[in-house]
């Protein structure tokens, strides 16, 4: 299971939840790192697909808004998957 830093160093992170919720249907996805403040039907859907594919979940201390400076991206991320 990657740290936070290392999957973001990775250079092979999703980063969304359509794109995330997208690859965890078809079970694709190793991890999935939920922002602290992460909208709780977002949550739901995350992790009652994770669960059908024993892919494991993270729930971060940091919030979206620290989890986009992480990434380096402008906006606010609440969701990132490797």
């Amino acid at each position: 299971m990657p740290t936070l830093k290392e999957a973001i160093e990775s250079k092979k992170i999703i980063i969304g939840k359509e794109r995330t919720l997208k690859l965890l249907r078809k079970g694709s996805l190793q991890h999935v790192y939920i922002a602290s403040n992460c909208p709780k039907n977002v949550k739901g859907d995350v992790s009652h697909y994770s669960n059908l594919f024993n892919i494991p979940i993270s729930q971060l201390k940091e919030n979206n808004e620290e989890l986009g400076i992480l990434c380096k991206k402008p906006f606010a991320i609440s969701i990132i998957a490797v």
